[in-house]
């Protein structure tokens, strides 16, 4: 049975007395108190700054090194979790493996209620196991309550393994965060919809792992000033957004740039390389190679040492 009591002392699982009378009330001042409670999230992110950039380091050194991110969590948490992986591939072009997620009930918990599953510690530590965290790994166990059995297992699992740990959780003091090397705390207080925290938790949660992940690729070079010079052109639009990209990273007209694209094989920064550094297609690779991907190395160690001493006092 659930520990009534725990539930009870959750911030996220308290009345919120802006929303008592929720049935009650015409649509748009249901849509207002929503608005205002969801206007309260950025600053409680925001007090955890510190700590988010303690993982976007960790991240960005497990990334630079060939490790991977794993996410873990249960219910609205690993949605969110693997959301956020799903979308690293195609923003920033990395391999499926470098960022991933755990969700307890596997892939048909994406669509489908199978919470039950979160109950289970022995699920967690053995569906992480199967990943192999290793201490050039970061896992990061997201879970609004902080106490849900199936990721605060995982962690521990990953930990003992030599892991580095991150807890994302909306509830101050609880086993997730005394389970992490980084606990990232964001306590949004009471749900409009009490105990419903896809809400204001859930909105926290994909902030925050929009940040960590977002910081690391910058930190690992996978962007360039704030470009998504990582982009893959596999449609009109990221065409487009490609041959901008390079319009803007290069300052060159749209005529060149297109051009550079089209010599570059697609690739944006095999192409922004090109454009930057006057070199050719198979030097630019090979100093994208030598640079693990960042692209800013990449365009000093290609350019002649004139230019990146010039480039250095401006």
């Amino acid at each position: 049975m659930p520990d009534r009591e725990h539930l009870r002392g959750l911030r996220t699982e308290a009345q919120n007395p802006a929303s008592a009378e929720l049935d009650t009330i015409s649509a748009l001042e249901i849509a207002r108190i929503v608005n205002a409670e969801d206007a309260k999230v950025a600053d409680a992110v925001a007090r955890a700054l510190p700590q988010i950039a303690q993982a976007i380091d960790a991240v960005a050194e497990a990334i630079s090194n060939g490790g991977r991110l794993i996410y873990v969590g249960a219910g609205t948490s690993g949605r969110i979790a693997a959301l956020d992986a799903a979308e690293c591939p195609p923003t920033f072009n990395t391999d499926p493996q470098t960022v991933q997620f755990v969700i307890a009930g596997g892939v048909e918990a994406l669509s489908r209620d199978v919470e039950a599953d979160e109950d289970s510690a022995e699920s967690g530590r053995h569906d992480l196991a199967r990943r192999k965290p290793g201490a050039q790994d970061v896992v990061a166990g997201i879970a609004a309550s902080g106490r849900t059995p199936y990721t605060v297992a995982a962690l521990e699992y990953a930990r003992s393994q030599g892991a580095k740990t991150i807890a994302i959780a909306c509830n101050p003091g609880t086993p997730l965060a005394r389970a992490a090397d980084i606990g990232i705390i964001v306590d949004v207080g009471p749900e409009v919809l009490t105990g419903s925290t896809r809400m204001k938790a859930g909105t926290a949660q994909k902030m925050v792992c929009n940040m960590i992940t977002t910081g690391a690729m910058a930190r690992a070079g996978y962007i360039y000033g704030n470009l998504m010079v990582n982009v893959e052109a596999k449609n009109r639009k990221l065409l487009a957004r490609a041959v901008g990209i390079l319009e803007t990273a290069a300052a060159v007209d749209h005529e060149r740039a297109a051009a550079a694209l089209q010599e570059a094989g697609n690739s944006v920064p095999v192409a922004l390389i090109m454009l930057k550094a006057g070199v050719g297609k198979a030097d630019a690779q090979r100093h994208l190679e030598l640079a693990g991907g960042n692209v800013r190395h990449a365009i000093e160690s290609a350019q002649p040492l004139s230019a990146r001493r010039s480039s250095r006092k401006t």
